[in-house]
Formats: structure tokens, sequence, C-alpha cells
């Protein structure tokens, strides 16, 4: 049944490379793969749960006493569909509602011409320098938003400043890699991170002063090759393109649209303060910025002499996300946890382990493999699979030197976060940033993986390479 699996994964993958030569729709497609693979998974349970969830099967077992009367094939089914089921897309749901409240408070911001304020200060339409600069910003932003959200941001500030598509296109694909690269070296940039920190793998004293300097070079060097083939100047949106409501944009005050791009981005540097201080997931987060942003709009505009049919109010921009883009996300999501649960992913992972045994090249093939799946269900894997160590773990092991990578802040954990969050960007469908961009921009599959992937695999390799002379050569 896993190799049914594997080969049911692949098709899917294919036909969402090439979704544009055969007209489907990529989010049909994902969505379909994701519940063939749980119908596989759930009439293979009895093969796959004693070798991939036995000790969650015996918990859930304990707990419900009553199914101990059923057969073994009916207490698979059940455990399948009232924990593993529901475990899954809790999981999923916590990163679609994020991607909804973000979307629903970039797109308040973008109606009400809050990034004007800042469109209007980037004066330059050098393809290069505007490159180079939006570059910088995604870095940065990155780091403290996550990269999910700042690819938001940054696409919809790009559609003020740029009207062909095609540069918007390669525009968009710095903007993954450089939210990827920013992601990596702070212990809230990235999902995956947030796991490492969370779980205390890593630490933030340890890995921003160690992961900043490679992510910088993964970044730089595809933005310095791409810039190479850059010339001229970008062309400016139609204005209508540009301001659609430029109607209502007329009776609205320059501080009201001031007032609600510091709200807007204040709700979404607030979510990683509010996780730290009530320590509840991120969702909820961006769930109370969306809350404020509609509390503040309804007052703005109850005090507003607008026509009812121009006010720009939160239920009426609501219906302007991208629905395609979170069933996408939904579907993709969906086929990698079934694939997680039926112990694929665990069982590569302990085979690189078994037959590589290098804990620097086990993580370039970790990196390299999160552009074909999540990096989420890996890195959870790797988790799963090695326990932070400790000395006493070290004084008994085989391999002391070995074991001692392992230790909070180890080059395991630290080259981990490096790997999982750079090494997505070399598929366009290898990170939620690049599942956002593309669904937002339409950007081809094809053409991405015929002009970046390489680029981005050249950066991945070059961080690399600056993290393994960090610590061989200069120890630090």
């Amino acid at each position: 049944m896993l190799t049914y699996m594997i080969i049911v994964f692949l098709v899917g993958y294919v036909l969402i490379a090439l979704e544009h030569p055969l007209k489907i729709n990529k989010a049909g497609t994902a969505l379909l793969v994701g519940t063939i693979l749980w119908v596989l998974y759930t009439y293979g349970a009895p093969s796959f749960i004693p070798n991939a969830s036995v000790e969650e099967f015996k918990q859930f077992l304990q707990n419900n006493p009553s199914y101990s009367l059923f057969s073994f094939k009916e207490q698979c089914i059940h455990f399948v569909v009232e924990h593993q089921v529901l475990d899954s897309i809790g999981e999923i749901a916590e990163t679609l509602i994020f991607l909804i409240g973000a979307m629903i408070t970039v797109e308040l911001i973008d109606v009400h011409g809050g990034f004007m304020f800042i469109t209007n200060r980037i004066i330059t339409t050098k393809k290069r320098k505007l490159l180079f600069m939006v570059a910088i910003i995604t870095f940065f932003m990155s780091a403290v938003l996550d990269n999910l959200t700042t690819s938001i941001v940054m696409i919809m500030l790009i559609r003020k400043l740029i009207g062909d598509y095609k540069d918007r296109w390669v525009f968009g694909s710095i903007i993954i890699i450089a939210a990827n690269s920013g992601g990596a070296w702070s212990p809230i940039g990235d999902v995956t991170t947030i796991m490492l920190w969370v779980r205390g793998n890593i630490s933030t004293a340890s890995t921003i002063p160690h992961l900043i300097l490679p992510s910088i070079v993964s970044a730089l060097v595809p933005v310095l090759l791409v810039m190479k083939y850059l010339h001229g100047n970008v062309t400016p949106p139609n204005v209508f393109d540009n301001n659609p409501n430029e109607e209502v944009l007329k009776f609205l005050k320059t501080k009201e649209k001031l007032s609600i791009l510091i709200l807007g981005v204040f709700c979404l540097l607030f979510v990683p303060i509010f996780k730290t201080l009530t320590h509840l997931p991120p969702f909820m987060g961006i769930l109370m910025g969306v809350g404020i942003l509609w509390f503040y709009t309804e007052i703005m505009y109850r005090n507003n002499r607008i026509e009812e049919d121009l006010k720009l109010r939160l239920s009426k921009v609501v219906h302007r996300i991208d629905g395609s883009t979170l069933l996408f996300f939904l579907g993709i999501l969906l086929a990698v946890d079934a694939l997680r649960c039926s112990g694929a992913l665990t069982g590569f992972a302990l085979w690189l382990d078994k037959t590589v045994g290098n804990v620097y090249a086990v993580n370039l093939i970790i990196g390299t493999l999160s552009a074909v799946i999540d990096n989420v269900p890996l890195v959870a894997g790797a988790m799963g699979m090695y326990p932070i160590a400790n000395e006493t773990m070290i004084a008994a092991a085989a391999d002391p030197v070995y074991m001692s990578h392992f230790v909070q802040d180890g080059v395991f954990w630290q080259f981990l976060a490096y790997c999982a969050g750079v090494g997505g960007s070399m598929l366009i469908i290898g990170s939620a940033a690049g599942v956002v961009v593309m669904g937002l921009e339409r950007i081809n599959f094809l053409w991405y993986l015929k002009r970046i992937s390489f680029i981005a695999l050249l950066g991945y390799l070059a961080g690399a390479a600056v993290y393994i002379i960090q610590r061989i050569v200069f120890n630090f």
C-alpha cells in the first residue's frame, strides 16, 4: 500500500507541475491527491500503525476501552478516523486560519491605500536597484514576522510598483528565497525554527549569531545572479489596476489611511509577542488582530459620510482573499500528513542516519528533500528520531563525538534549522511562502523550475558552506 501512496503522490506532483499545459487547477489536484492518500492509508492502516504509530495506538485504546471488543482492523480504522485525521486537520487548520487572518489584514491595508505610504517613497524604477531593495526588506521583515506573512505583504507591495506580470514573477521568486532565508536565522521567522525553539533544541542567543551569515549568503547569491540578467526599468502598473478603490480613497483622510497601515502592521507584529505572552498558537493572535481591525474600521466608517456602497468594510474585503490558494495549501498538507502517518518520512530519515551518518550530509539531504515535501513533517520526524543529548547520553554513547552534535544548540539542530528553512526555496511548492506566492501571482511551476531552482540551489549550498566553514575551520 505504501508503494501505491508514493505513486499517487508523485503523479499528483507531476500534475501540479504541469498545471498550465494541462489547464487543470492545481488546487483541485492537491485536494484529490490528499484525500486519495488518506483513503489508501486507512485501508492499509493495520500494516502501517504497528510500525509507525504503535505508542499512540496503545494510548488510544487505553482511552477507549470499549474498542477492545473490536477486531484489530476495526480498531485501526477508529484510530485513524477519530485520532489521526482529527489531529491532522487540527494542525492544518492552525496554518490555514493564520493564513486567512494574514491575508485579510494585508488586503484591508491594501484596499484602504495603506501601502501607498511605502510605495510612494520607493522612487527608483531601475529593476536591479528595486530587486535589491525588495530582497533586503523581505529578508529582515521575515525574521520579525514569519516568512508566510512577509510573502503576502511583499507581493501586495510589488503589485503597486510593477505592472508586467513576468517581472513580478522574477521579483516574487526572490521574495520566496529572501523570506525563507530571513526566517531561517530567527527563532520566530519560520514554522520549523519555531518548532525547534519551543521544544528547546535551539536557543535565541546561539541561533542568531551562528545562522545569520549563512542565511544572508543564501539570499545574496541568488539576488546577485538574478540581477545580472535584469536590465532597464520596471513598467508601473496601470492606474486603474493599481487603484480599483480610487473612489473611496478620495473620501478617506490621510490620517485614516495611515492609521489602518500602522494598526495592521502592529497586529501582524504583535502575533509573536502574543504567542510568547499567552502560549496560545499564532492563529489566535492573528484572529485578535483581525477583530481589532474590524472594530476600528466599523467605528471609522460610522463617523464617515461615505456612501454605504463604497465603504470597504471588512465583511466586504473578506471576499477578496484567494480561496483556491487556501484549498491548494489544504490539499498539499493533507497529502504530506498521510505520508507522515504511514511512516514513510521517518523511515527515510532513519535510512539516512544509518547509511550517511554525517550530520552535515544528513541535513543537506533533508533540506533538499524539503523542496519536495513540506519541511514541517521532516523536522518533526528528525526531532522524533533524535532526543536532545545530555552529558549522560554523550558519555554512554558508542560515538560520543557524534552524539555531542545533538545537544541543545548543537550542530545538528542549528544546521537543520538552516537547511529545512532555506532548502524549500529550490521548488516553488517547497515552502509555505512559495505556495502562497504561487497562488497569489499564478507563477508557473515549470517556469520557476527552469529559471529559479538552480539559482536557489546555489544560494542554499553557498550558505551551507559558510556554516560548515564557521564550524570546522573557525570553530564558531
